[in-house]
């Protein structure tokens, strides 16, 4: 009997087995079926897919606008970094030309004339060296991104908006203006 006892538990043990391999099955086909529904893209998904392309795009451009920006404004920096002592300077070589406009017979005063001469041209090659460029007025449009009129006359000589004179020189360094000229405009 107590065979049959065994027989029948190990037929137990069988179908016990068997029920269990039959739920193994069935779970890998679901989890086969389950790959497979994710791998189809839903409609929402591919909105999404194309939401988030779009927005590393715009990630993208803002990022190389931003480069592009820091590229200019250091590039900027460089070019106009001599700008402040550049800014000092103008009324150096101011000074020197009133001490050039000085006329003497003295022989003295000549050599020291040719002294402060020498002294101007080599301030004014410097800052020709560092982009410093005189603005023409004399004769020129008045520009009044270029001039400022200090006075406006009638002149038969030259027609209206014309500078006649120049009472300061101006400068730009590079292509920004440092200092406008101060000129005579004619009406």
């Amino acid at each position: 009997m107590e065979e049959k006892e065994q027989n029948q538990n190990l037929n137990n043990n069988e179908e016990v087995t068997e029920q269990a391999t039959e739920t193994v099955e069935v779970t890998e086909e679901e989890v086969v079926q389950a790959d497979l529904v994710e791998e189809t893209p839903a409609p929402d998904f591919e909105a999404q897919l194309a939401e988030a392309k779009a927005s590393e795009l715009r990630l993208r451009a803002d990022f190389d606008n931003f480069k592009r920006r820091n590229r200019i404004e250091a590039e900027n920096r460089a070019k106009y970094s001599s700008q402040a002592i550049v800014e000092k300077l103008l009324p150096l070589v101011d000074n020197l030309d009133r001490a050039l406009q000085i006329e003497s017979d003295n022989e003295e005063t000549k050599s020291v004339l040719a002294g402060v001469e020498m002294v101007k041209r080599q301030l004014v090659e410097t800052l020709q060296n560092e982009g410093v460029v005189e603005i023409p007025a004399v004769g020129e449009a008045f520009d009044p991104n270029l001039h400022q009129a200090v006075v406006q006359e009638a002149s038969d000589e030259h027609e209206s908006g014309v500078v006649t004179a120049e009472f300061q020189k101006g400068y730009k360094l590079h292509d920004r203006v440092i200092r406008p000229s101060m000129v005579k405009v004619a009406e």
